[in-house]
């Protein structure tokens, strides 16, 4: 029975290699080279004729093989993008907008989250190397030196970063201007007449972390207010963390009465902590967030938050790729998307705490 089985799927396999290209250009009446680009999704076929091709090939059981025609072109149509974790709405708005991007040029992406894991992160470049991948964008590790990303460029697989960059890396970088925009809901909070605000979240490893809290710390100090650090609470990224913050935040002796959050994961979170406590957000505490998700305005209260332009970033790094795949030369400069202040219904003016 085994050899039978066998015998057979020997068949198939051996009927599955006489068809060619040819043998779909014959029956359809188009050429060799109409069919190849079809099957490579290439933008030169009209939508028409590709579809009529593939439908054609899948029909007669014809399966295109990527890897012998990378050996041809020396192009994969395929592209990595890693980031720390998909479960973030910030990255998914990001990566989005790299799907589309990467769509009107046919190529495909394979992602990967590397929570922070440097080794984790590490190995799927290895395997984009491995794949004859043709580029890779990345929000990089905790870490992440910038030997990694040399190595990876110099051996074909070109990189862009986003949100996150790694010094001396040189290569293009797409991000939002986190410094500006902490600021933006810094001063926001000030222009109420909160004097004593706390800031939640994030961590001096990477270079947001650093530059929203410098922009949290120019805003305070320009004003004229006190920066004590006990009123910086590291760490949280997550509804949970904020939440679990809340308890630390409320017991600051000094009564903070206003919080600057990381992101709105941890601005939700800590006002759902503030909330449980018997305490009202947006009026007894103002809290903000950072990245103006879709779940911000729609939060109880409305969250005040800073947009921080993920699509736009998403959009203009595939972009980036694109063109230095074409060919074009870029420099290895930082593009800084300019964030907004969204005021909603979490912040108010202070409101003193027995």
């Amino acid at each position: 029975m085994f050899k039978r089985l066998r015998g057979a799927a020997a068949r198939e396999v051996k009927l599955a290699q006489k068809i060619k290209l040819s043998t779909i250009a014959d029956a359809l009446g188009v050429s060799t080279a109409t069919v190849s680009l079809a099957l490579r999704d290439s933008p030169l076929v009209a939508d028409s004729t590709r579809d009529r091709i593939k439908e054609h090939a899948r029909t007669i059981g014809y399966i295109y093989n990527r890897r012998a025609a990378s050996l041809r072109t020396s192009r994969s149509g395929i592209v990595g993008v890693v980031v720390h974790d998909i479960m973030n709405p910030f990255f998914a708005e990001i990566l989005r907008s790299i799907e589309t991007e990467l769509d009107r040029s046919r190529q495909t992406f394979i992602l990967s989250n590397h929570y922070d894991q440097l080794e984790k992160q590490r190995t799927f470049i290895d395997t984009l190397l491995q794949l004859g991948a043709d580029g890779v964008i990345m929000s990089p590790a905790i870490g992440t030196p910038p030997e990694d990303i040399r190595m990876a460029e110099e051996n074909g697989l070109p990189a862009v970063l986003i949100a996150r960059t790694v010094e001396n890396a040189n290569v293009p970088v797409f991000r939002g201007d986190d410094a500006y925009g902490t600021a933006l809901a810094t001063n926001h909070l000030i222009s109420l007449g909160h004097t004593r605000i706390s800031m939640i979240g994030g961590t001096d490893q990477t270079s947001t972390g650093r530059d929203r809290y410098q922009g949290y710390v120019d805003a305070m100090e320009k004003a004229g207010l006190e920066v004590k650090p006990s009123w910086r609470i590291p760490g949280p990224r997550t509804k949970q963390a904020g939440f679990e913050a809340a308890s630390q935040f409320l017991a600051l002796k000094d009564h903070p009465t206003a919080a600057v959050c990381w992101n709105d994961l941890v601005a939700i979170g800590l006002m759902n902590g503030i909330a449980r406590a018997g305490l009202t957000p947006g009026v007894d505490i103002s809290v903000t967030g950072y990245d103006d998700l879709e779940e911000a305005a729609i939060a109880t209260p409305a969250l005040t938050t800073v947009w921080n332009g993920q699509r736009e970033v998403g959009r203009r790094a595939a972009r980036a790729l694109l063109d230095k795949l074409a060919g074009t030369a870029l420099k290895p400069s930082q593009e800084l998307i300019k964030p907004e202040l969204h005021v909603r219904q979490s912040t108010s003016r202070p409101v003193e705490r027995a």
